[in-house]
Order: C-alpha cells, then sequence, then structure tokens
C-alpha cells in the first residue's frame, strides 16, 4: 500500500513542479524575461526543497557550472514557511514512541529556524538540559526521490545548459547531488559527523572549540536532539568583544581547528558560513550544523597542501604542478604554459586591487570569487577537471578569508605563525 502512495504522491509531485514551470513559460511570454540564471534560481526556489539544494550545489560547484550561475545560485534562499507545532510535536512523538513530555520538560512553539529539510526548535530536557530539536519536515525524503528522478529524464536540459557537463556524466552528477541530499535527511548520520568532530577535539586535546553534544535517547533517524549553543556568529564583531578577549585570537583558533581537521579527522566541516560558527560566551568556538562534510583522499589533500604552500610564496610552477595532481585529465598538460596563465592572473589580481582602497566586504567576497573561478578556468582551459571536493574546500577557504577582513584585517594568513594551515 505504501508503494502505491508513494506512487500517488510521486505523480502529484511531478504535476506541481510541472505547473511551476509552465507558470514561469507564461511569465515568460508575457515578457517577464529576468537574465536566464535568475530565472532558473526564481523558478528553482518556487519548486522547493529539492531544486534549492540543487541551486545550493550549483552554487558550490564553480568547477562544473558556468560562472553566471555559479554567482546567481550564491543568492538561493532556503526560507521556507514553518509547520504548526502540533505537525512537529507530532513527528516528534511517532519517532520517539513516547509522549513528548516524558522526553521534553518544554518545547517553544516558535521555531528557530525553518528550511526545506528541517524545522528547529529550542526545548529543554526533563533532566533540565537546554536543547534544540532538529525535525525533518513530513515527506521530504519521497519529495527528494521523487524529484531527483524526474532530474534525470530532465539531464538533457541541463547539458545543454552547461556544456562543460559533458565531461563527467550528467548522471554522475545526480548521483552525487542525490548522495549528498540523502545524507542530509539522515539525522543519524548528522549525530555521528558531530560525535566523530567531538572526539578529534578530544584527540587532539583541542578546549577552545567545541560542537553540540547529541541525546541519543532522543534522536532518530528524522529527529535530532543537541545540546543549545548560545553566543553569536563568527562575523558579529561588536558582540565577540563580549565574549572574546581578542576576537584575532578566536578567528585563528576557528581556522586552526578547521586546517586540523583536514588531516587529522575523517571529514572537514564543509560549510563554515556565519551561521554554522559561532562564539560561545565562554570565548569557545562552536562549529554546528554537520549535514555537509566533506571527504578528501589524503593523497589529493597533499597536492591540496603543496598547492597552498605555492600560493604563500608565489611559486606558479608549484602551483601548476598541484593543480595537475589534483585535476582529472585526459590529456597531457602542458605545466609551463599553465604557470604562465597563472602568473598573468595574479599580474592581473595586484593591478585590480590597490592597497589604498578601503576593504568592502561584498566587493571583496565577490573579488575572490572571482579569482577563484578565474584559475580553475586556467586550469579548464588546460583541460583539467577538478573533484567537487576540491571547490568545497577553496569555497571554506573562502569564508575564512571574509572572516580575517572583517575580524583581523591586518593579519597575513600566509606568513602568521599562529595558523597551522599545512600541519
Amino acid at each position: 500500500m505504501g508503494t502505491v502512495t508513494n506512487g500517488i504522491k510521486g505523480a502529484l509531485r511531478i504535476g506541481q513542479t510541472l505547473s511551476v514551470l509552465g507558470r514561469t513559460g507564461v511569465g515568460w511570454v508575457r515578457g517577464d524575461r529576468p537574465p536566464t540564471p535568475r530565472l532558473l534560481r526564481q523558478t528553482f526556489e518556487s519548486l522547493g526543497a529539492t531544486y534549492i539544494k540543487l541551486g545550493q550545489f550549483i552554487a558550490s560547484s564553480p568547477t562544473f557550472f558556468p560562472k553566471e550561475y555559479v554567482e546567481e545560485f550564491q543568492y538561493c534562499l532556503d526560507r521556507t514557511p514553518n509547520l504548526p507545532f502540533g505537525v512537529i510535536k507530532r513527528i516528534i512523538q511517532e519517532e520517539l514512541g513516547r509522549p513528548v513530555e516524558q522526553v521534553y520538560s518544554d518545547i517553544d512553539p516558535v521555531a528557530l529556524a525553518s528550511a526545506s529539510i528541517a524545522q528547529v526548535h529550542a526545548a529543554r530536557l526533563v533532566t533540565g538540559e537546554d536543547v534544540v530539536i532538529k525535525v525533518q519536515k513530513p515527506g521530504v525524503e519521497n519529495i527528494l526521490l521523487t524529484d531527483l528522478n524526474f532530474l534525470y529524464l530532465s539531464a538533457r536540459i541541463l547539458e545543454t545548459l552547461a556544456p562543460k557537463l559533458s565531461w563527467t556524466s550528467m548522471s554522475g552528477i545526480v548521483e552525487e547531488i542525490q548522495r549528498t541530499m540523502m545524507e542530509e535527511c539522515d539525522f543519524i548520520k548528522e549525530a555521528n559527523n558531530l560525535r566523530v568532530f567531538r572526539n578529534f577535539l578530544h584527540d587532539t586535546h583541542n578546549e577552545d572549540a567545541a560542537v553540540p553534544k547529541v541525546y541519543e535517547h532522543c534522536s532518530t533517524r528524522r529527529v535530532l536532539t543537541m545540546e543549545r549553543f548560545y553566543g553569536v556568529p563568527l562575523t558579529d564583531l561588536e558582540s565577540i568583544r563580549g565574549y572574546a578577549r581578542d576576537p584575532e585570537r578566536t578567528l585563528i583558533t576557528a581556522m586552526n581547528t578547521w586546517f586540523a581537521s583536514l588531516t587529522q579527522c575523517e571529514f572537514f566541516h564543509a560549510d563554515v558560513h556565519a551561521g554554522n560558527l559561532m562564539v560561545l560566551r565562554d570565548g569557545r568556538v562552536g562549529f554546528i550544523d554537520f549535514g555537509i562534510v566533506g571527504r578528501i583522499r589524503s593523497d589529493t589533500w597533499q597536492a591540496v597542501s603543496d598547492f597552498i604552500s605555492s600560493v604563500m610564496v608565489g611559486n606558479f610552477d608549484g602551483m601548476a604542478d598541484a593543480m595537475i595532481r589534483i585535476g582529472v585529465t585526459r590529456q597531457t598538460v602542458q605545466a609551463g604554459e599553465l604557470a604562465a596563465d597563472l602568473r598573468r592572473l595574479y599580474q592581473q589580481m595586484d593591478k585590480m586591487v590597490p592597497d589604498h582602497i578601503p576593504y568592502e566586504a561584498e566587493q571583496a567576497e565577490d573579488d575572490v570569487n572571482n579569482i577563484l573561478l578565474d584559475m580553475v578556468k586556467i586550469g579548464e582551459s588546460h583541460g583539467l577537471h577538478f573533484p567537487r571536493e576540491f571547490a568545497l574546500l577553496l569555497k571554506q577557504f573562502l569564508y575564512f578569508d571574509r572572516y580575517v577582513h572583517i575580524l583581523a584585517p591586518e593579519m597575513d594568513v600566509f606568513m602568521d605563525e599562529r595558523l597551522n594551515m599545512l600541519h
């Protein structure tokens, strides 16, 4: 019976998808014609969960998609209406198999946050601990699977949109999206990620960073109960000053913790935007939301490490050699020519960012994004194709670059001896 019900839901979902696409088409005919990347982003936002996630995948994959799409999808908003508290309470009860009152003495009916896959509520356990409960929205997995199967059929559209995709099989990319999305739907995996990262902090004697404790007796595949962290985002300099005597030191702790995880933890946090990095009231750095993590093979990491070392000293031959080792290619790459192109890019950059102009946060982020995309493009023009994990890694570097500008504008990331970037 479940299969039949899911089949009917799936059919309805495809109908819903086609009606949104139809409305977009009608708007186009009537003359409402935003640029194609923006039109696609707005359509994705209307389609909800899967397409929002797909948009975010495009935003974090400059190695797969054209620059104008990567840039537009940075604005892909994952904000969805709150589900009524009654629905949330029922899900928690069904998942835990007992009345919520036996587990929580209090749950705030107003959500702290609501995204396409889950909704988060503050609560208190009957034993007195302050927690947050992450609750998966009903039907999300069925919608994801239906949408992803529909995407298989629509893959041709994306192939015409992004000719580079012929490099890898389109179905391979849909499979990758499916894998990451389904991982995000499985809170047991996220709970495990939190545990592994917690053990990594313990094993490396790192007492300056923290991850929320998971309460396993009230966590399942669709409900995750975690210790509640009180603090402020890493970008809120004024508030940080109230919690930490030295904001620069706090930033160095965050960066060193993340760099250490690249070699000493089985994954790295692959979404260190300001909402996921907090400065706690006791001055520690809190890493939250381990729904998206990246795994990188040790030989690839060695090449990335060499790449960073080469960037530090401006060794273009070293950069070219490392890029060739990171990338995948079907042809012989001329390292000397690649190095020459990288040198030209750097010379342009020096002209682009004069030292005497004051720092503009948005502008600088755009510049750094453009540099990343240009480096990737230069690699690709030489026949290299980079794994998505490399793009995810570089994206986190860009976030940290932004935090340095906000919290420690005088700091030279490549020369500061307090930073253990490569250890």
